[in-house]
């Protein structure tokens, strides 16, 4: 569905090319001073602007239509919208015969019987992650703890001086890049996590799937956990808890007091220059496909932030039950 959380939830609507996009945060403490301005930091942060992104430009300006009064919240359900303005609903046109790959054309048309709006993505797009990022703000509001987030590894390199060379490489084959980003948050109490099922890690995972384009998330040593021993591993405790952090932060899917860390890959941006092959549905043959439109050579520029209001969402909701 389009809800997550339960004492902190957040609903988000709209699609890609539609007149608005928007998110209706539930469980919003009255009293916080909320404002325009505060979203500001952040959405821009996620818009378009630096090399490898899309050049479709939106002003991305909130409105509240609910839960906001003189300044600060007011107890009731916080509702915020969007609008679309620099929308171009007939670069998607072709696409209804000849499903874009990987993209979710192909399956929301057979899930919703061809009802769902394909302009943009629809529904499916990562224009829906505006709102997640404006959630975010409010529930970083809620919280007061660091969170932050950055690119640690773009196209298969760490290194920071060859991610502009990998871009305008990938740009001019009219091709696209992937990358990983690492999360970390400080200042969490002991205690934070529901056993069985909505563990911190199980909750974050949740959250941040639902992300496009995420592939995968490790918390602390991750996969290399896998190749490692126990005794290299393991997180020995001091008196103030954890002297390493090789779990990430969490014990039994518990905070434990150590910074929550963790690191999302994104897959390369689907939406590509470059000819690719694809199966047209109406006239029921293989044919080259081409996608002409604005996309970024690497998505994964813009996400940061949304991986931050993400991780927000999910503590907010735990810190508040």
């Amino acid at each position: 569905m389009n809800s997550f959380g339960h004492n902190f939830r957040v609903t988000v609507f709209g699609e890609s090319h539609g007149p608005v996009v928007g998110v209706v945060l539930d469980g919003v403490p009255a009293g916080i001073e909320l404002c325009e301005e505060d979203f500001a930091e952040d959405i821009a942060r996620r818009a378009p602007g630096e090399a490898g992104t899309t050049a479709r430009k939106e002003a991305d300006k909130p409105r509240f239509l609910s839960g906001v009064f003189d300044g600060h919240t007011t107890g009731a359900p916080l509702a915020i919208v969007f609008d679309n303005e620099n929308t171009r609903p007939e670069d998607y046109a072709q696409f209804a015969a000849t499903p874009r790959p990987g993209h979710a054309d192909f399956v929301a048309a057979v899930k919703f019987d061809g009802a769902n709006d394909p302009r943009g993505g629809g529904h499916f797009a990562g224009r829906l992650t505006l709102p997640i990022v404006a959630a975010g703000v409010v529930a970083k509001k809620m919280m007061e703890v660091p969170i932050a987030a950055d690119i640690v590894e773009l196209g298969g390199s760490a290194d920071k001086a060859e991610w502009p060379a990998k871009l305008e490489a990938a740009k001019k084959e009219g091709d696209s890049l992937g990358a990983i980003i690492e999360c970390s948050i400080e200042g969490l109490p002991i205690g934070l996590g529901e056993p069985f099922w909505d563990s911190v890690e199980s909750m974050i995972s949740h959250a941040i799937f639902a992300i496009p384009g995420v592939r995968g998330i490790e918390f602390g040593d991750g996969f290399r956990a896998a190749a490692m021993k126990g005794s290299e591993h393991n997180d020995p405790f001091g008196p103030e808890g954890p002297v390493k952090n090789g779990a990430g932060g969490v014990n039994g899917g518990i905070t434990n007091g150590a910074p929550v860390v963790f690191r999302v890959a994104f897959k390369p941006t689907s939406s590509i220059a470059r000819a690719q092959q694809t199966w047209n549905y109406e006239a029921e043959k293989l044919e080259k496909l081409e996608i002409a439109g604005r996309h970024d050579v690497c998505f994964a520029l813009r996400c940061p932030v949304i991986v931050e209001a993400m991780a927000a969402i999910v503590l907010a909701d735990l810190l508040y039950r």
